[in-house]
C-alpha cells in the first residue's frame, strides 16, 4: 500500500516508466528525447513548410507570395529555387541575397516585375542550368548580365520589353542549348557565328527584314539551330516583306554594303572634326611646363568644356534680365510721355477738337453770345511790351472795364 502510494505522488514520466514492462523502457526514454530536441532544431534552423529537403536537393517553392524582395531566410544549400508571379525587382539587395545561394541549379522569377538586369547580377551562381526571367518588364539586358553562369543550358527571356541587345551578351554562356527571345520588341540582332544553340525561339517581335537582320540570318542558315515557330517568326518591316520568314526573307548584298559605306564615312567625318576640334584647342592652351622643365601633355578635354559654356551662357542672360528689369521704367515713363504729333493739313475735325479742348481752360464769361469766345482768343493773343519790360495783357484790362 505504501509502495502505491509512492507511485501516485510520482510524474506522469516516472509512472509510466513504472507501470511499463522493462523492455519498453528505453525506447519510451528515446521517443521522449527526440520530442525534446525537435523544436530545438526546428528553431535554430529554420525550415519552411515551403521548402523540401531530400537527400539529394532542397527545393523551396516561394512562389505566389506577394514577395517585394528575395527572403533572407533561405537554406544557402538550396538547390532549386522557385520565386514566380511574386513582385520582385531584382535590386541590389535581392542581388546581394542570390549571390550566398552558390548552390542553386535551378532558378524561376518569371512573371515579377523586374525591369533592368544589371552586370555581374549572377555571377556566383557556377551551377546554375536553367534560367527563367520570363513575363516581366525588362527593357534592358547589360552586357556582362550573365557573367559567371558557365553551366546555364537553358536561359528564358520571353515576353518582356527588350528592344536591343549586345552581341556579346551571351558570350559568356558556353554550355547555352535553349534561347527563349519569344515576345520582345526586337528588330534586329547581331549574334556571332561562334554561338552555338540547339534551339532558339524568335517568334513575335518586330523583326525589321534589311541589312540590321543580316547576321542572324547567315547564322540560321549556316548553323544547325532549330528555330521553334518558324512559321510565326516572320518580317515586320520592311511591308514588302512582311509576312515573310526571317530566315529566308531576301536582303540584298550591294544595298547593305551602300549602307555600311555610308555609315563609315559619315563615322570617318566625325572622327576628323574631333580631331580638328582637338587640335585647336590644343593649340589655343598655353605651353605648360613641369618642374622639371619638360612641356607637360595638353589634357584631354571631357564635358567640362559643355560644362562651362552652359554656365557662362546662363550668366550672361542673367545680367541681361536684370539689365533690362532695371532700364524697363525708364523706357517706359519716356514712351508714354511722348505723345506730341505733327498735326497733318487733312485733318480739320482733329483741330476742332484740339482748340476746343483748348478754349475749356479760359474762365467762362456770362451774358456773352456765341461770338465771344474767339473775340477773346484774339485778345488773349495779343500781348504787347510796356515800358517796364513786363508783358500788358489787354484781356484783362477788358475783363475789368466790363466789371465795374
Amino acid at each position: 500500500l505504501s509502495h502505491d502510494i509512492i507511485s501516485w505522488h510520482c510524474t506522469e514520466k516516472s509512472l509510466w516508466v513504472y507501470a511499463a514492462p522493462r523492455s519498453n523502457r528505453k525506447a519510451l526514454s528515446m521517443k521522449l528525447y527526440w520530442l525534446m530536441i525537435w523544436p530545438g532544431i526546428l528553431f535554430l534552423n529554420p525550415v519552411t513548410a515551403d521548402c523540401n529537403i531530400t537527400s539529394q536537393t532542397v527545393t523551396c517553392d516561394k512562389s505566389g507570395k506577394n514577395l517585394s524582395s528575395i527572403p533572407t531566410d533561405l537554406l544557402q544549400n538550396v538547390a532549386k529555387l522557385n520565386l514566380k508571379n511574386n513582385k520582385i525587382t531584382l535590386k541590389h539587395n535581392d542581388e546581394r541575397i542570390l549571390l550566398r545561394l552558390t548552390n542553386l541549379t535551378e532558378l524561376y522569377l518569371n512573371e515579377n516585375v523586374i525591369t533592368v538586369l544589371c552586370n555581374n547580377s549572377f555571377y556566383t551562381l557556377t551551377k546554375l542550368t536553367i534560367l527563367d526571367i520570363s513575363n516581366n518588364h525588362i527593357s534592358t539586358v547589360h552586357q556582362a548580365a550573365f557573367a559567371g553562369l558557365y553551366q546555364l543550358s537553358a536561359l528564358n527571356l520571353s515576353y518582356n520589353r527588350i528592344t536591343q541587345l549586345d552581341p556579346d551578351v551571351f558570350s559568356s554562356l558556353k554550355n547555352l542549348r535553349a534561347l527563349n527571345l519569344q515576345n520582345n520588341f526586337l528588330k534586329s540582332f547581331h549574334i556571332k557565328s561562334s554561338f552555338k544553340l540547339t534551339t532558339i525561339t524568335l517568334a513575335g517581335n518586330p523583326w525589321n527584314c534589311s541589312c540590321g537582320l543580316l547576321d542572324l540570318q547567315k547564322w540560321l542558315t549556316a548553323s544547325n539551330t532549330t528555330m521553334e515557330n518558324e512559321k510565326n517568326t516572320t518580317c515586320t518591316f520592311p511591308n514588302t516583306k512582311e509576312k515573310l520568314s526571317i530566315k529566308t526573307a531576301t536582303i540584298q548584298l550591294a544595298d547593305c554594303k551602300t549602307e555600311k559605306a555610308a555609315l563609315e564615312n559619315t563615322v570617318t567625318s566625325t572622327s576628323t572634326i574631333k580631331q580638328q576640334s582637338t587640335a585647336f584647342l590644343a593649340a589655343l592652351a598655353p605651353n605648360i611646363t613641369g618642374n622639371n622643365g619638360t612641356r607637360a601633355e595638353f589634357p584631354f578635354l571631357g564635358k567640362s568644356w559643355t560644362f562651362l559654356l552652359g554656365v557662362l551662357g546662363f550668366v550672361l542672360s542673367t545680367t541681361l534680365l536684370i539689365f533690362t528689369a532695371i532700364k524697363c521704367p525708364t523706357w517706359y515713363q519716356y514712351l508714354i510721355s511722348y505723345r506730341h504729333r505733327r498735326l497733318e493739313e487733312n485733318d480739320p475735325e482733329m483741330f476742332e477738337q484740339e482748340f476746343s479742348a483748348d478754349m475749356t481752360s479760359f474762365p467762362a464769361i456770362s451774358d456773352t453770345n456765341n461770338e465771344d469766345p474767339i473775340v477773346i482768343f484774339e485778345k488773349t493773343n495779343a500781348f504787347e511790351l510796356g515800358e517796364d519790360g513786363f508783358i500788358e495783357d489787354k484781356y484783362i484790362d477788358s475783363y475789368v472795364t466790363e466789371e465795374s
